[in-house]
């Protein structure tokens, strides 16, 4: 949450500075001082305090099963995925869903996401280390993500992405369990199942809640489509052979995606051509 939600927050409870230190445990002058915009870098526990005071009712609706319960029917967990018009399902309902039917919220709406392939997840795990290795040498506040880790996005209750590779500068965006806002920077990698979802909703939902930069990575064609949204109106297509610039990121940050298609490559062979299954 962030503190303007927090004080939303403490408005909708009837919550004084003192309710909140006693359920916290946070001291009074802390708490005053945080959800008063006196402190701009609060620490990490002192906000995972305060969350747990002021976080909604559905933030506790998060249901874990145990693994012998893992089976194909959600009623099986006795945790049934409400049937409502599409643009009417919330965050409460995307939390019912069983652990490991991966799905996404946007505006209401409820979709069913695959699994990835197993070039897909070579793709997200190059690309991944090579962030991971570049931002550490930057020594910045800036942090990588891989999938599955739930975004968000727009901050209600309507809207839940799970973007394959991301990074996120903001740290107090980063809860315990999701980031509560925009990434800086996202990268889909496209299949043939969600192809039309990344480059169509995702794509649009990205751009208008302040993500930076957007890539889309699409194995098939071997290209990847880069949508700068500060700078740019129109997207730059790269090459799988290409040094790519990540600008949302800082000047001289780049991707050198030879490095991945060298890895890749033998995907790409006679003896192992790519086909969907």
């Amino acid at each position: 949450m962030t503190i303007e939600q927090m004080n939303e927050r403490k408005r909708e409870l009837g919550y004084s500075y003192k309710k909140i230190a006693e359920l916290s445990g946070v001291p009074l002058g802390t708490v005053q001082k945080v959800l008063s915009g006196i402190t701009k870098a609060p620490r990490w526990q002192t906000l995972q305090a305060l969350e747990k005071v002021l976080v909604p009712k559905w933030y506790d609706t998060i249901t874990y099963l145990p693994p012998e319960l893992f089976k194909e029917d959600p009623a099986a967990y006795g945790v049934a995925i409400p049937e409502k018009k599409p643009g009417e399902y919330t965050v409460e309902d995307y939390y019912a869903v069983p652990a490991q039917r991966r799905m996404e919220l946007i505006d209401g709406v409820l979709y069913d996401v695959s699994a990835p392939s197993a070039l897909h997840q070579l793709i997200s795990g190059e690309l991944f280390h090579k962030l991971r290795n570049e931002i550490g040498k930057r020594k910045g506040d800036c942090l990588p993500f891989a999938a599955p880790v739930d975004v968000q996005l727009d901050c209600d209750d309507r809207t839940m992405l799970q973007p394959d590779i991301f990074v996120v500068c903001d740290r107090s965006k980063v809860i315990y369990r999701c980031v509560f806002g925009a990434p800086d920077f996202v990268i889909e990698i496209l299949s043939p199942s969600t192809r039309q979802h990344d480059m169509q909703r995702k794509a649009y939902k990205y751009a208008n809640a302040g993500v930076r930069e957007y890539w889309m990575v699409d194995p098939d064609a071997r290209k990847i489509l880069v949508y700068d949204y500060e700078h740019q109106e129109l997207p730059q297509i790269y090459g799988f052979t290409d040094r790519i610039p990540v600008r949302s990121l800082g000047d001289g940050f780049y991707i050198d995606f030879s490095k991945i298609y060298e890895y890749i490559s033998f995907f790409y062979g006679e003896e192992n051509v790519i086909r969907e299954t």
